[in-house]
């Protein structure tokens, strides 16, 4: 038996992994091509997507260089609350996580960042918004 009890991963590196992931599959990107620009294996690629692997300050800047994305953009979306560890009651966190892992969340993510227009992006989160609005008064 081991001394020490497996750890779970921490919200800010599952964070951080989503984002990754979420960024290789917009560009089409396989686990193993990205490993090859790191210098590091597929496997190792699957851990940091997972959040089961931290990564450090200096992959993380070749992560983001290899991405084409500034480094702050795997921290987009992290609320102050993740910093501990906490996460409130209700706190759709983890569905928001599944979705942007998801197929249709990926093809979302890449067709409305592909939009050049500002306003007709925010009209569709509003549509979006307006849309789940109607699903929860028909429940």
């Amino acid at each position: 038996m081991s001394k020490h009890a497996p750890r779970s991963a921490n919200p800010i590196d599952v964070h951080v992994g989503t984002r990754v992931r979420l960024r290789r599959q917009v560009l089409k990107m396989s686990q193993e091509k990205l490993g090859d620009q790191l210098g590091v294996t597929f496997q190792q690629v699957q851990k940091y997507e997972r959040g089961s692997n931290r990564v450090g300050a200096s992959r993380l800047w070749k992560m983001s260089e290899v991405l084409d994305v500034p480094v702050g953009f795997f921290f987009d979306g992290l609320g102050a609350d993740a910093q501990l560890g906490h996460f409130a009651e209700g706190d759709q966190t983890p569905i928001v996580y599944d979705f942007i892992n998801s197929t249709d969340g990926v093809a979302l993510a890449k067709a409305v960042s592909q939009i050049k227009s500002k306003a007709v992006r925010r009209q569709i989160l509003e549509l979006a918004r307006s849309l789940a609005k109607d699903a929860v008064l028909e429940e």
